[in-house]
């Protein structure tokens, strides 16, 4: 095995996952395509282990990036300012809870029966139309702060991501979606959906580690630190550059680059591969 070479994969993935976890374009889709033709020289159950603990760098990135915001013990903020981000985690908490539970019991079985190339194009195509179905709708927003959001829509939230448990659905994806849907602004959407994927992101990381049976090898652990911290540097860019996008644009562009990638997806694996 080519040490070197196998690192510069863990960075090409990490590149990869760091665009792709904020834009809602499926972070693990392009994860799995990207992996179908790169092939990473290392036991399989290793491979589907760096494939989501990858995804920590992306995590430590919106913990940089709104730190302020999400410390409730910030002494720049009043005691009105820390109570509001105390409730803005309980709210984020309680919108983790429909896929906590769902992705605990049936995870393996998610992976086994979803995690191929056929189920990410679909999907891909799906949400893509998704997308522009609703951005077509010019729904007036109602719900234009954190602090605005309710705990009906923080769960209601929280259900939409359980979509996102099948490769090519978008984690980021299925929640802007449904918080758009439920009349959250684009901005107030995005940013709910960053907060969101922090306990969720960090417990599956931390879930597949637990349950990974190999014991980690010094190549391992250097690929993995080279995918996360590559994932931490992509994704500070990609979180700022989708931040300004959507404050003068709409979501259909991503929609439309979906349901093309879906496309060729289908195209390729049924007749070239």
């Amino acid at each position: 095995m080519n040490l070197t070479l196998e690192i510069l994969k863990a960075i090409l993935l990490g590149i990869v996952q760091g665009i792709t976890e904020w834009l809602p374009i499926s972070s693990t889709g392009h994860m799995i395509l990207v992996d179908e033709f790169i092939k990473m020289q290392f036991p399989a159950e290793f491979v589907d282990l760096f494939l989501v603990v990858v995804q920590f760098g992306s995590i430590l990135a919106v913990v940089l990036l709104y730190f302020h915001k999400l410390n409730p013990f910030s002494r720049r903020k009043s005691a009105t300012e820390k109570a509001n981000t105390f409730e803005l985690w309980s709210k984020v908490l309680v919108a983790c809870v429909p896929a906590g539970i769902i992705g605990v019991l049936f995870n393996d079985t998610i992976k086994e029966l979803f995690f191929n190339s056929t189920v990410v194009a679909i999907t891909l195509i799906v949400y893509g139309i998704g997308f522009i179905l609703i951005e077509n709708q010019k729904k007036v927003s109602v719900t234009n702060t954190l602090n605005a959001i309710t705990y009906k829509e923080a769960l209601l939230i929280g259900v939409f991501q359980v979509l996102a448990l099948i490769p090519g659905t978008s984690r980021s994806g299925a929640t802007i979606l449904g918080g758009i849907m439920l009349g959250l602004s684009r901005t107030v959407a995005s940013e709910f959906t960053f907060f969101v994927a922090i306990p969720v992101m960090f417990g599956a990381s931390l879930l597949d580690i637990v349950k990974y049976s190999g014991s980690f090898t010094f190549a391992q652990v250097l690929v993995l630190l080279v995918g996360m911290v590559t994932a931490f540097l992509v994704s500070v860019v990609a979180i700022r550059a989708l931040m300004k996008y959507i404050r003068k644009h709409d979501f259909k562009i991503f929609g439309y680059y979906r349901i093309a990638l879906g496309v060729l997806v289908l195209l390729y694996f049924a007749f070239i591969r």
